[in-house]
């Protein structure tokens, strides 16, 4: 079916990553829709009529980041043959990740949220889910490994797992108030040596 009426004069793929990247630097709350629309060199109503409201641009921004950026968590997890060689594969490349040029600092699905609003409880409620949903991952990944005779039958592996997110979380955070790729390395092998062996 074809869409009628004055064809876009943007870019959708770019006006979305501009967008990611805003999100990325300003958090939800902080980016208004003003700033984006002038930002892009649009007005309100093509961003609307491409993306629907802010929530919805922010929510194809949050896909997009961990497809792209935030996928080194995912690939580590399903290339690894232990917890621990995917656990210490995502926190290097998380130092990386969150110190490289050219993008915001840190982690989006961390950052994000930061002082939300009442009025975006659910914005901050969605990326609590994925952090959350991230944590169980690694914790059934550190589970299998016990189970199968990997690490210690006295393993906890809720507490491990809590312990990575809140590791990658703090890198986060660090590399955000100026903390070196080698500064995030350094953490990284030292919460290595938190596993049990």
């Amino acid at each position: 079916m074809a869409i009628r009426g004055r064809p876009r004069s943007f870019d959708c793929d770019v006006a979305l990553e501009h967008s990611l990247l805003a999100f990325w630097e300003q958090g939800y709350d902080s980016t208004s829709v003003a700033e984006l629309t002038s930002a892009l060199g649009i007005g309100p109503p093509s961003l609307y009529a491409a993306f629907g409201d802010k929530r919805k641009l922010f929510a194809l921004a949050l896909e997009r980041y961990q497809a792209t950026y935030g996928a080194f968590t995912a690939r580590a997890l399903a290339e690894e043959s232990t917890a621990r060689d995917a656990i210490a594969r995502i926190l290097r490349e998380a130092a990386v990740a969150y110190t490289e040029p050219g993008h915001p600092h840190g982690c989006l699905v961390f950052s994000a949220a930061q002082n939300t609003t009442p009025a975006s409880a659910d914005v901050h409620e969605s990326l609590r889910a994925i952090r959350a949903g991230n944590v169980l991952a690694l914790q059934e990944r550190i589970q299998a490994d016990v189970d199968a005779g990997v690490l210690p039958k006295t393993t906890d592996a809720r507490a491990l797992a809590v312990f990575s997110g809140a590791t990658l979380q703090g890198m986060s955070q660090q590399s955000r108030d100026g903390a070196t790729r080698a500064d995030l390395e350094a953490v990284a092998d030292l919460a290595l040596t938190a596993w049990p062996t």
